[in-house]
């Protein structure tokens, strides 16, 4: 009887455990095709972001990536040391710092299509398993897909 009073303190009880497992393994997958991009996983996400958006403001990638400004701002400064990004001071407000791709960040786009599909074949989900997971994942971060 005393026993179940600890149920909710098991490991499989733990929604969060799971979650951080999942990302830690699908993270260390993308490693090797990320290795011959020359960008680690973080990095990856900023140049999706630019990739897709064009020209952020840092606060924008922030949000969008759910990173604080102190994971970012080392990720944005080795971007820009690899000649992937250049960042300028926005005109409206000084303050704001604009991320924008430069053309070595522009081409690296091509070479990055293989790493979805590397990425999928390693995760042993159907389409439909995956499609349903992604729909949980973000209802989970309080998002409609």
């Amino acid at each position: 009887m005393e026993e179940d009073k600890y149920l909710s303190l098991r490991l499989e009880s733990q929604l969060c455990f799971p979650l951080y497992a999942c990302s830690k393994e699908i993270i260390k997958k993308y490693q090797p095709y990320l290795k011959e991009l020359d960008l680690t996983y973080t990095q990856y996400i900023v140049m999706l972001s630019l990739w897709e958006y064009g020209t952020m403001g840092l606060s924008a990638i922030g949000d969008l990536l759910y990173l604080d400004s102190g994971t970012l701002t080392p990720v944005i400064k080795k971007l820009e040391t690899k000649g992937y990004i250049s960042k300028t001071r926005s005109g409206e407000d000084e303050r704001n710092v604009n991320i924008s791709l430069t053309e070595k960040g522009l081409s690296l786009r091509d070479d990055a299509l293989s790493v979805p599909k590397n990425i999928s074949s390693c995760i042993k989900l159907t389409e439909s398993e995956a499609r349903a997971l992604y729909g949980l994942l973000y209802k989970i971060l309080g998002k409609n897909v």
